[in-house]
């Protein structure tokens, strides 16, 4: 499979290597924003999925919301309410409210956000929340194993990592009795299924409240250390694959324990694995505490689903997808996933592997919305300023008003390209130019008048660069536009005669 799309090599790794029902596993801690990052964790899994279900395999998709991490900042978003979050600094977010009165707690907050990101991009899971998975009790046996094989697992962790645990490591992390903070406790001592903790770690955004107290896991108030927590969950919910980002899977990365995790303690071969390369905005590592980037809910009204698929899901998997939203760029973005159409449409075994990986990531982007032309929308907008009629002459009424959301968000946010900024401001003809509209057939098409401007220019000796400029001018007082045989067409070639001559 040289010319495979990377869903595809996916795919055929896992039918060759884990038995059916096959399992795709993912997750994020929902601490803040959805941004393109987070986007990548659920719509990569999705694929590798869809690739699978299309074979004929029964495939599940698991997508984890790890709200029982601590609370360590507050987003930008949530700034209004520091006062009253600063004191939950610590606490696991699922026990940290939402100050807005919709959710049930802080993370369940950003966890809506994903689930309605989901939605608009058609990706189906079930969503697993860990707070709900460790007082389901589940996690029990791998929390009583783990501290029976203490020694075991730090001596893994250290080497996998290539890292010094501190003395007071554990393989759990309780939640305080007291403050009901995660972060700043350690566990003084314990048996296979008791500890006894102290609460007084200072992790620099909270401090410990001194308490010291002694609890069962059986009673829930614990978390397993991330290193083994993963492993834990893949085996628990038998995950037959499952990716993350490059940082996971360098040497000394979490990946290295989790294999080792499974090889030496449960004697069993891990999951399949991937990594996905960073995603950056205009050149720069994608970081929204930084200020670099934008996220999803801001990117999709500025690009249908469809499109933003395609663009992440085209590259190899391990390759820095970089998002340039310039003007310039973003038609480039929309046209080459309409482009990409055409190769969908043949036959994969004549195509290259480049013209293969666009075909199948336009297969996998779902439904295309709209039948026309992008680039005609923003032409046919420009001259008409009306919807209905735009709609109307284009014949695509339902994919027009689908994409209508999308060019008025250009228009606001000024992404407009240069040559279909523009407005319909006729002056008199003179000249060459006069002579040309007066010479032009009223029924020629786009390609007709494109070409018989070229012809017109050679013909009166005159630059067709030069002439092109002056017919822009004359039109809509610029020395540019959209291709000058389109702009005639659409705007009527007996209008324009009424107008200039």
């Amino acid at each position: 499979m040289e010319n495979a799309h990377w869903a595809e090599r996916l795919a055929k790794e896992i039918i060759a290597n884990k038995k059916p029902p096959f399992v795709i596993g993912s997750g994020i801690t929902t601490s803040g924003p959805a941004h393109l990052g987070t986007l990548c964790e659920f719509l990569y899994p999705s694929k590798v999925r869809d690739v699978l279900t299309q074979k004929g395999y029964e495939t599940k998709f698991y997508f984890i919301a790890d709200i029982l991490d601590a609370f360590d900042s507050i987003p930008a978003i949530m700034q209004q309410y520091e006062k009253q979050l600063i004191p939950y600094l610590g606490k696991p977010l699922a026990f940290v409210p939402d100050l807005t009165g919709q959710f049930k707690s802080f993370g369940d907050y950003f966890l809506e956000e994903v689930k309605e990101i989901m939605k608009k991009f058609e990706i189906a899971c079930e969503f697993i929340r860990m707070n709900d998975f460790y007082a389901s009790g589940k996690p029990d046996k791998y929390a009583k194993f783990f501290l029976e094989n203490e020694l075991q697992a730090r001596e893994i962790i250290e080497r996998s990592s290539w890292r010094v645990e501190k003395k007071d490591w554990s393989v759990i992390m309780p939640i305080c009795s007291q403050c009901g903070k995660i972060a700043t406790t350690r566990v003084l001592s314990h048996d296979s299924e008791n500890y006894e903790y102290l609460c007084d770690k200072n992790v620099g955004y909270t401090k410990g409240c001194g308490f010291t107290g002694k609890n069962s896991i059986y009673n829930h108030r614990y978390k397993i250390t991330w290193r083994l927590d993963w492993p834990m969950r893949q085996d628990l919910l038998g995950v037959s694959c499952e990716g993350a980002g490059i940082d996971h899977f360098i040497k000394g990365g979490s990946r290295d324990t989790l294999e080792a995790v499974f090889k030496e303690m449960f004697k069993k071969e891990p999951s399949i694995g991937y990594t996905f390369g960073f995603i950056l905005f205009n050149g720069k590592k994608y970081s929204k505490s930084k200020g670099v980037g934008m996220n999803i809910t801001d990117l999709i009204a500025l690009l249908p689903t469809e499109v933003i698929t395609f663009i992440l899901t085209r590259p190899d998997l391990e390759e820095n997808k970089d998002i340039r939203l310039t003007r310039e760029n973003m038609l480039k973005l929309v046209e080459e996933y309409e482009q990409s159409q055409r190769f969908a449409e043949k036959n994969f075994e004549i195509l290259d592997k480049a013209e293969r990986k666009r075909a199948l990531a336009y297969l996998l982007s779902g439904k295309r919305h709209w039948k026309v032309l992008f680039r005609d929308v923003l032409i046919y907008y420009s001259v008409y300023l009306d919807w209905e009629k735009t709609s109307n002459v284009l014949g695509d009424k339902e994919g027009i008003f689908y994409l209508k959301s999308y060019v008025e968000e250009w228009i606001k946010k000024d992404f407009i390209p240069d040559e279909f900024n523009f407005k319909y401001i006729p002056k008199k003809a003179e000249g060459i130019v006069k002579e040309f509209f007066t010479s032009l057939p009223e029924n020629a098409d786009a390609l007709s008048i494109h070409n018989a401007v070229f012809s017109f220019a050679k013909e009166k000796e005159i630059a067709p660069s030069e002439f092109f400029k002056q017919i822009y001018f004359t039109l809509i007082r610029k020395e540019n536009g959209p291709r000058l045989g389109k702009l005639i067409y659409v705007l009527g070639i007996d209008k324009i005669k009424k107008d200039i001559l």
